[in-house]
């Protein structure tokens, strides 16, 4: 019996055509809109907290000897902990269930932006600082003239990594715990109720405004005249 012919075709593996059609669909209703911006606002907020938290981890672990004795096993851990993990603690820990995605998302973001800032610090031409310190640069002069520009392409190559992580991890953390408007909840209640086509369309929407996210976050950076190192 082929299953192809049974009606089974567009439940297991519907066609280019008919996701389309859903996407198109979906698009057309106000929930799919207000659903992907409650996702984008939250899980941005993760990923804005986690950029934060973790390069001023970085700054503390390079600048004291105690911070770095504290703070570097920690952020190990925190790196090592699985994803799935993370988001059933969050659970238990977290006030709300909108607030598990931004949670998550800023726990995956730390780590990535903890390593590349510290690196950029690290990095930073000794000679430069050396002219610094000749001409008597005050803190905030070193900072802004030198440390700033060493850093900043490691921590634009680190947000760029980090957003990807985030953004996964933030539309997980949805499936399992179901806000009310959100990606991860139209995943999965269109994974339950066996409407395959939407699957693949929010699917789609997913990877999409996955790129839309890099696509402004690198034209952000280059702005800034941050690149790659």
């Amino acid at each position: 019996m082929d299953w192809r012919t049974q009606g089974y075709g567009s439940l297991l593996l519907p066609g280019p055509g008919e996701v389309a059609g859903r996407l198109a669909a979906l698009a057309a209703e106000p929930a799919f809109w207000q659903a992907a911006a409650m996702s984008l606002g939250r899980i941005f907020a993760g990923f804005a907290l986690g950029a934060v938290i973790g390069t001023a981890a970085a700054v503390a672990t390079a600048a004291f000897a105690p911070a770095d004795w504290v703070l570097t096993p920690a952020v190990k851990v925190v790196r090592a902990v699985p994803v799935a993990s993370f988001i059933v603690l969050v659970l238990l820990w977290a006030p709300t269930t909108g607030s598990v995605p931004a949670i998550v998302s800023g726990l995956m973001v730390l780590p990535v932006l903890w390593g590349n800032v510290g690196k950029g610090i690290s990095q930073t031409d000794p000679k430069l600082l050396e002219m610094a310190g000749a001409y008597r640069f005050g803190r905030w002069k070193t900072l802004r003239l030198i440390y700033v520009p060493s850093v900043l392409p490691y921590f634009a190559s680190g947000c760029a990594t980090a957003l990807g992580l985030a953004w996964k991890a933030g539309v997980a953390a949805e499936v399992l715990c179901l806000p009310k408007l959100a990606i991860g909840t139209r995943l999965y209640r269109a994974k339950i109720t066996m409407e395959t086509p939407d699957l693949f369309a929010w699917t789609v929407t997913v990877v999409v405004l996955s790129f839309v996210l890099e696509r402004a976050l690198g034209s952000l950076f280059r702005r800034m005249g941050g690149g790659e190192p």
